[in-house]
């Protein structure tokens, strides 16, 4: 056994080197220079106790360079390492694969623990709570409540990840653990809750893995003394180029017309006489209350409805302050302060929790809607979603236009060493210049800069077409040349395709131009948004290798595929994002304010790093091979175009010499 573990620390050579533990034990590891020194760059950053930008190409096998450097922390008793990811799949290979491969080979312990979110776990006092007021509280699939508590009765993990099916979310809801629905150490079931017993575990642990949300909230309650996981020194964000959008969700606001009268019916609905306060026997003021909400709610959002038909889509939904009147907010007022005196006077101590948890509830949801109707958050841009479904949901959005304040204060001022890490945070070769505008979108400003490529030989391995003489993506007659032009790769690739848009408009007119001509090659078709979820859409391709998928926004990035059945990754249009989006829109303007050119400096670099996104896509293993094809003519015909060809790694190009794309 190699001695290199102890109070000095991990050795990251004798860990990922040639001749290191790691290839003593796994036949199959190949030992790569990049991992090697992203490794001892994480490991410089820790110990100094500075902030690394790491963009790590595909295939350098970042997982372990920073788990090397946590462990290094663990082992030299440093404090507590976060590592922070933004997909489940990567916390569970972390988790289940990773972490306990090195804790094997290692000859000093560590241990390492996955932070949920409180909500995931089981509160056995509300289940037996719910078991006794089932027959009030919920109306469809009266057997759901009964197999939760079967499972609750063998499962040793209590979370909802370990339940055996999935049981409707009201069900789930009514028996999760709650902050402020907890007696903490009263209750009777404090020494066995499942939730309290995981925080002990985190307490103990050396690394905890969390997501990012989860981490966000620890982060903003930090700031008041206070938190939902324990303690700790140093962080390590892993798919980073997440956390603006993260943010925007965290710091902003989100009111929906669904989730308010979700929320009404779990405390009572008239029709189906369910809800907590069905069986009160006093609170008949309270039931007229809530259904005097759920009309003002109609009320409310029939005026938002009407103004956005009215002014809000020539504004893109984006609103001034009081641009409907807020004949709600006091309504909802009303019923808190009648729910908090029921409460108090509720002889049942279970039942009082339960009443007290959902005036909580209303206070946050009063508070948003006077935040967003008056606008009370400084720097943020407000707007109206109507989603145009069966529903006609209406959806209230709030959102900074700057996240960088927000996460400078409560991330990096915070705490002395902060990892960053991603497949694509550059938008140049050059480390400086490339890392600018990610730094300067989440507030980062003092920091290391480190940019490896890939391991993998992109010119061996990666052909990209370019069509450049296809019309103009703005042109009315782009949209047929361009399906023509995605006939001709589907052909030379035999399916086995991802086909990825900017837009819901421009897929489903390829759907409809394009679905007869593939059924006749027997292709078979997937496209987002149809009638399978992301998930299973994405096992059925990778079993069929003659299929193509029809992606937008969710499938350039996070998406795996190694192997044959994913040969071809055509691109239709650059991505440069909707400039009248309220929100891109906000930031133009505020771009513009301080005389900057939004252009260059925002809508650009951003356009490049979701390319990069979606090139890489391609690539997932020393063994893949395929083709990349650009429709957008502009990649070679505007002078911005050679910044997206210089941000992916180097490979063969070639040029279509196509003129007739409008008949095939």
């Amino acid at each position: 056994m190699i001695a290199f573990t102890g109070q000095e620390g991990l050795d990251a050579e004798k860990l990922l080197g040639p001749a290191g533990l790691i290839a003593c034990q796994w036949t199959d590891f190949e030992s790569r220079p990049e991992q090697l020194e992203m490794a001892r760059h994480v490991q410089k950053a820790l110990r100094g106790s500075f902030h690394l930008a790491v963009e790590a190409g595909t295939g350098i096998g970042k997982s372990f360079a920073y788990l090397a450097g946590a462990i290094d922390q663990a082992l030299r008793q440093q404090g507590k390492v976060i590592i922070s990811t933004y997909t489940i799949n990567l916390q569970e290979q972390l988790i289940q694969k990773d972490i306990p491969f090195l804790r094997d080979i290692l000859p000093e312990q560590f241990t390492a623990r996955l932070a949920k979110g409180r909500n995931h776990y089981l509160c056995k006092r509300r289940l037996e709570y719910a078991l006794k007021r089932q027959m009030s509280l919920f109306e469809d699939d009266p057997d759901a409540l009964i197999r939760v508590a079967e499972w609750a009765r063998e499962t040793t993990d209590g979370s909802s990840s370990d339940l055996p099916f999935v049981p409707p979310m009201n069900v789930w809801q009514a028996v999760q653990s709650e902050h402020g629905n907890c007696k903490g150490r009263k209750c009777p079931y404090f020494s066995k809750c499942f939730y309290w017993r995981t925080r002990r575990q985190l307490e103990t642990a050396d690394i905890i893995v969390a997501n990012h949300a989860l981490l966000f909230s620890d982060l903003v309650l930090k700031q008041s003394g206070v938190g939902v996981l324990p303690d700790y020194q140093s962080i390590i964000i892993d798919e980073a180029h997440n956390i603006e959008h993260v943010a925007e969700d965290h710091f902003g606001i989100r009111i929906s017309q669904f989730s308010i009268a979700y929320l009404l019916d779990r405390l009572f609905h008239p029709k189906k006489r369910k809800g907590i306060l069905s069986f009160q026997k006093n609170a008949e003021q309270a039931r007229q209350l809530v259904k005097k909400c759920r009309q003002a709610m109609q009320v409310f959002f029939a005026q938002v409805q009407a103004w956005y038909v009215h002014a809000g889509e020539e504004q893109n939904g984006r609103c001034e302050a009081e641009f409907v009147e807020d004949n709600l907010s006091t309504t909802i007022k009303t019923l808190r302060l009648c729910l908090s005196k029921l409460g108090e006077h509720t002889q049942d101590e279970d039942e009082q929790y339960e009443i007290l948890r959902y005036a909580d509830k209303l206070a946050v949801l009063e508070s948003d809607i006077k935040d967003f109707l008056f606008q009370r958050k400084e720097g943020c841009v407000y707007w109206v979603e109507s989603e145009r479904n069966r529903h006609k949901r209406i959806i209230l959005r709030c959102a900074p236009l700057d996240v960088g304040p927000y996460l400078k204060s409560h991330l990096f001022d915070a705490y002395q060493s902060v990892i960053l890490t991603s497949a694509t945070l550059s938008c140049s070769p050059k480390a400086e210049e490339g890392f600018s505008f990610f730094s300067n979108r989440i507030g980062l400003e003092k920091f290391s800069a480190l940019q490896l490529g890939s391991p993998f030989n992109y010119q061996q391995q990666v052909k990209l077409y370019i069509e450049s003489n296809l019309p103009d993506p703005n042109d009315p007659t782009f949209p047929d040349a361009a399906c023509n032009a995605i006939k001709k790769y589907l052909l030379k690739s035999e399916g086995r395709a991802f086909v990825l848009f900017t837009s819901y408009v421009l897929m489903k007119e390829a759907v409809q131009r394009l679905e007869g001509w593939l059924a006749e090659q027997q292709m078979e078709l997937f496209v987002q948004g149809g009638q399978l979820n992301r998930m299973r859409m994405l096992e059925s391709f990778k079993q069929d290798t003659r299929s193509v998928l029809f992606g937008t926004d969710s499938f350039w990035q996070g998406v795996d595929v190694p192997g044959e059945s994913l040969s071809n990754v055509i691109i239709v249009r650059l991505p440069f994002a909707v400039p009248n989006h309220p929100l891109i829109q906000g930031r133009i303007e505020l771009l513009r304010q301080r005389g900057e050119n939004p252009f260059f400096n925002y809508q650009l670099p951003m356009a490049i790093i979701k390319f990069k996104q979606g090139f890489g896509r391609l690539i997932r293993s020393k063994n893949d091979t395929g083709m990349v094809v650009v429709l957008d003519r502009r990649i070679v015909q505007k002078t911005y175009g050679r910044k997206f060809i210089e941000a992916i790694p180097t490979c063969h190009i070639e040029m279509s010499t196509d003129t007739d794309f409008n008949h095939s």
